[in-house]
């Protein structure tokens, strides 16, 4: 009778244990669900290069050097900087193969031209309507970083 009991108490833990995991997952999926923000990502288009040589309006020179500030690591769904409330803007097209994609950086540029990067980890399904949070990490922290400059915009985003 010992015996059976502790075998139901067993089986009773293990059905309890899996239903709390079950639980917690969905409770995860729901969370990131919630925590995307920005707007929805359509497919890039197929690529086409750019005519050969120069651009017509010739290359960008700058009078000073360019700062590149120290880069930043960002956690997905912990902003570090105070959401900035920027002009929408023609969000890039990527032509990337996500599923190698381990870590992505994105970098906002303000008027004078110093350079604000923030670099986030990538995590299983990441992708194109994820892009979004980074750029705007990097556009809110060019935005506190250089006083308010209104003029901050999203000069490029990379990956390894």
């Amino acid at each position: 009778m010992r015996t059976r009991i502790l075998r139901l108490s067993s089986a009773l833990a293990v059905l309890l244990s899996a239903d709390f995991v079950s639980a917690q997952e969905r409770r995860g999926e729901e969370r990131h669900q919630e925590e995307h923000r920005g707007p929805v990502r359509p497919a890039p288009g197929k690529f086409q290069p750019h005519p050969p040589g120069m651009h017509p309006h010739g290359p960008v020179v700058r009078q000073h050097p360019v700062r590149v500030l120290r880069p930043r690591v960002v956690e997905r769904g912990q902003p570090a900087w105070r959401r900035w409330e920027h002009p929408e803007f023609a969000r890039p097209s990527y032509y990337w193969e996500w599923n190698l994609v381990r870590g992505v950086t994105c970098v906002a540029e303000d008027s004078y031209g110093d350079q604000y990067p923030v670099t986030e980890s990538t995590w299983a399904g990441f992708g194109l309507p994820d892009m979004s949070g980074i750029e705007d990490q990097a556009l809110d922290r060019c935005y506190d970083e250089s006083g308010g400059d209104t003029s901050c915009f999203l000069a490029t985003c990379t990956h390894y």
